[in-house]
Formats: C-alpha cells, sequence, structure tokens
C-alpha cells in the first residue's frame, strides 16, 4: 500500500474532513498546546510516519521526561534506600517526595497512603493476598474487568469466600443497574463484602459511574475501584469520591518509566489488609531463634524488597508534565477526536449497504473514554479475522491492538457467548487456549482496538479513516 500517495492525493479531503472536525469540536482547537508537545517530545512519530493507535496498551513517553531522567541519574549518588548513609537518604528523599507528588495528583494527601509496585496488576494482587477473605466474606466483581481483578476470584475461591458477577447490557456494555443494585443490597450476613470494577473499561472505553463507590459504600461494601484505564485522560479526585483502594500504572499515563505502578489505600482501610507473610523492607524487625516480627506500619509494609528507587522519582517529573498541559485540555483533546471518529466509522457502508464496522459499547459520548472497540465485515456481512486486520495495519505503520485484550467478560458478551457453552469447554480434560476454544464453540472471537491519547492528532485519524475506507467493497 502507498500510503504517502493516497494521503497525498486526498490532502484536499484530509483538509475538508478537518474543517468538518473543528466545526463539530470547536473545543479541539483549545489544545493546539499539544501539538507543539508533539512536535518537542514526539517528533518520531511524524518523522517514522507511524500512526499509534494503541495508548490504553501503553502511552507514549515525552522525550524530555527520558532526558531528565537521565539528568537526574548522573548528576548524583543514589544508594540502596534502607540505610541512613547519604546516597541511601538521598533515594529516600526522592522516593517520598514522588509519592507526596502522587497523593496530591488525586487530591488525597490526608485520607490516602501509596503504595509504589510494579504495576496495577502488583496492586490488585496484595488485595488478594491481604483481603480479609473467608468463607464469612464476599467478592462481587462486574463482567467487565481486566483479568487481573478477575484473578482476585481465585484468591477468595480459596479461601472459601462466595464470589459472583455483575450482569452487564449487552447493547451499551455499561453495567445492568437493576442486576448491580440488587446484588450491592441483598448481601447481607457477611462479614467482609468487598465490590470490584473499573472505571472505564480497558476494552470498550465504557465509562461505569463512579456513584457506584458511594452506593456501595453505604451497603456495607468496601470498593477496590481499577483506574488504570480512566486516568490517563480524566481526573480521578479522591476527595469526591473515595474508594477504600485504588490500582493504577503509571506508564498509561505518561509512558515511562514502566513497570511502576500504586494501590491507593485510605488510611482506615490500611489495618484491614492482613499481611500474610514478610519481605526484607516490611518489617521494623525480625528474629530467627525468637520466632517473631513485626510489620511496618506504614506504605513499607507492602513494599516487599528493595524499591525501584532509580525509577519511582520519574512518576513525580512525568505526574508534572501531565499537570503543565492540563487534564481538562487533555480530556478536550482525546474526547473530540474519539468522538469524531466513533461517528465517522459507523457510517462507513460497502456499496450494498453492508456495514464496514461495527463498533460495541454505548453510543453515549458522556459514558465513553477514548477506545473503541470494533470488528471489521465484508461485503457479504463476514467478520474479518482481526488478524488480518492487524496485518494490513501494520503494512499501513498503524499501531492498534487486537485480541480479548485481557478482558473476557466483554468479548463473550460481545460475541454472545452462552454460560452453558463456555463451562462445557471448561469441563473438558487436556490443555486449552484461545484458539482451542474457538475451535470448539465453532464461532470467531476477539475485536479490534483502537486507543487515543493526548499525542493523537487530527492527522492520525484521517489516516486510520483511509485505512478503512481502503476495505470497503471488498469480497
Amino acid at each position: 500500500m502507498n500510503l504517502l500517495g493516497l494521503i497525498s492525493v486526498g490532502a484536499n479531503t484530509e483538509k475538508q474532513l478537518f474543517r468538518d472536525f473543528v466545526n463539530k469540536y470547536p473545543e479541539y482547537l483549545e489544545t493546539k498546546k499539544i501539538d507543539h508537545l508533539r512536535k518537542q517530545d514526539f517528533s518520531r512519530l511524524d518523522r517514522l510516519k507511524h500512526v499509534y493507535l494503541d495508548y490504553t496498551g501503553g502511552h507514549l513517553y515525552p522525550e524530555s521526561l527520558v532526558e531528565w531522567h537521565s539528568n537526574y541519574l548522573t548528576s548524583r549518588i543514589f544508594g540502596n534506600p534502607h540505610s541512613q548513609n547519604p546516597s541511601s537518604s538521598l533515594s529516600e528523599k526522592y522516593i517520598n517526595k514522588a509519592r507526596k507528588k502522587v497523593l496530591e495528583f488525586f487530591n488525597c494527601q490526608d485520607d490516602y497512603l501509596c503504595i509504589f509496585t510494579s504495576n496495577a496488576t502488583a496492586a490488585v494482587k496484595i488485595i488478594g493476598e491481604c483481603y480479609p477473605f473467608d468463607e464469612s466474606s464476599q467478592l462481587l466483581l462486574t463482567s467487565d474487568n481486566h483479568n487481573s481483578v478477575n484473578g482476585l476470584r481465585e484468591y477468595a475461591r480459596n479461601k472459601g469466600t462466595y464470589f459472583s458477577y455483575s450482569q452487564l447490557d449487552y447493547d451499551s456494555l455499561t453495567v445492568n443497574e437493576d442486576d448491580l443494585q440488587n446484588q450491592l443490597s441483598h448481601a447481607s450476613g457477611h462479614n467482609h463484602k468487598l465490590f470490584v470494577y473499573p472505571a472505564q473499561s480497558n476494552v470498550s472505553g465504557v465509562q461505569h459511574d463512579l456513584k457506584w463507590i458511594n452506593y456501595a459504600q453505604d451497603q456495607g461494601w468496601e470498593v477496590l475501584l481499577d483506574a488504570a484505564a480512566f486516568v490517563p485522560s480524566h481526573k480521578l479526585d479522591l476527595r469526591e469520591y473515595q474508594p477504600n483502594f485504588v490500582a493504577l500504572s503509571f506508564y498509561k499515563i505518561f509512558g515511562y518509566p514502566t513497570g511502576l505502578g500504586c494501590l491507593l489505600v485510605k488510611k482506615s482501610s490500611f489495618e484491614k489488609l492482613n499481611k500474610p507473610a514478610f519481605a526484607g523492607g516490611t518489617i521494623t524487625i525480625v528474629s530467627v531463634k525468637g520466632d517473631g516480627y513485626y510489620l511496618e506500619s506504614n506504605e513499607a509494609r507492602f513494599e516487599d524488597g528493595t524499591v525501584d528507587y532509580l525509577n519511582i522519582p520519574a512518576i513525580g517529573q512525568g505526574l508534572e508534565y501531565i499537570e503543565s498541559i492540563g487534564l481538562a485540555s487533555i480530556g478536550k483533546r482525546v474526547g473530540s477526536l474519539t468522538n469524531f471518529l466513533y461517528q465517522h466509522l459507523r457510517n462507513l457502508q460497502h456499496a450494498n449497504g453492508q456495514k464496514l464496522i461495527e463498533i460495541y459499547g454505548s453510543d453515549d459520548p458522556q459514558k465513553r473514554g477514548g477506545t473503541l472497540a470494533l470488528n471489521f465485515f465484508d461485503r457479504n456481512g463476514d467478520l474479518y479475522d482481526f488478524l488480518k486486520i492487524e496485518q494490513l495495519a501494520y503494512d499501513w505503520n498503524i499501531s492498534l491492538r487486537t485480541g480479548c485484550f485481557c478482558n473476557p467478560g466483554i468479548d463473550e458478551s460481545n460475541h454472545e457467548l452462552s454460560e452453558q457453552q463456555l463451562k462445557a469447554y471448561f469441563k473438558r480434560k487436556g490443555e486449552k487456549d484461545y484458539f482451542d476454544l474457538i475451535e470448539f464453540l465453532g464461532k470467531r472471537r476477539g475485536a479490534v482496538r483502537i486507543s487515543i491519547g493526548y499525542v493523537t492528532n487530527f492527522h492520525d485519524i484521517y489516516v486510520f479513516i483511509q485505512f478503512c475506507n481502503s476495505l470497503l467493497n471488498k469480497p
């Protein structure tokens, strides 16, 4: 595919489309500052003619953040923070500075503790290991959850805890409010009740109302909020909503460094987490002969071993970078581009009237973030294999993502897979994998995911639309 030729021929079309876009979404023009940042910090995108549409998978890093971190590391001496020597004290100073910045960013300095982890998955794992699951407890999850959250059910199962899922509305992929309200309201007789859900789906981009935090807590539940997909383009004010626990990853917000996340724990819920063992850095004292130990009374209790003291300081700098742009500007940019793309894609049709694309999830822009899950269909109405779409996009130098995105609940809803079918499969003996399941069901699964970040510009969207147009009227 001669991408450059196609764009050149369609230059007037792009200009016209851009005029239509800004007429409909004039707020996009208020985000010009980001275009300057793109030239300064993300020039590699245009230099390499790369259209990156996988920001939910991982945000791109600004070059200035990498340069800042390099200068930070090469101009000082840092050591393992578990000591009082000069290099250790300096590390501790900057770790504490980053921790303070995280709490300020989420407006929760007085009410929460920030536990640094390797990612959001590790944050959720702390809850799995330490929440007081037992036979008198209950765990409730929404069907829309990342597998890092779905895995909590196995911790619960192993402790004899009853767990259940709240269902989704198939058309909108939003929570079924009647079902969720019923399950939250009729869970008496349990000493410990944990409700877990994402603020934004990592697949469909659907945003699940934060009102469920207060409603669940009013019914005696504690709440773990998965905020990983939400916070890159939306403000999470933990003064307004106060879930007991919040899990997130920092590279999803500003791209660098990878391998760092955190668990935010409301101070009033801290002692609810019963750490089943100890490790280096998590105790104030331990004895071999005395057969005893005493855990740290703060965040260090859950930060096993030596924290990533060289990279953690970059978190504070990254959050300051985001603040310099402004979450309001990021929200306007991501929202306008996503809504324009959504409306354009849903109207694409083959010459015979067959829709090219089906987009899954809510059609309400107020309930959707910068992520779209979709599938392509040929002129005969047959589903394109998502692997084929990924390869074709590769040829256009477009980075998108395909598959089930570690969220089986959404995929099972999109493809209308029944509980009976799936249970029958898992009762079979032998090894199992994704393609074996497809063969057993006789149905294709998966989707294509497009995700937009603050670095995305209109030209990126235009190129993707051109890519979609190239599939029109194909057999």
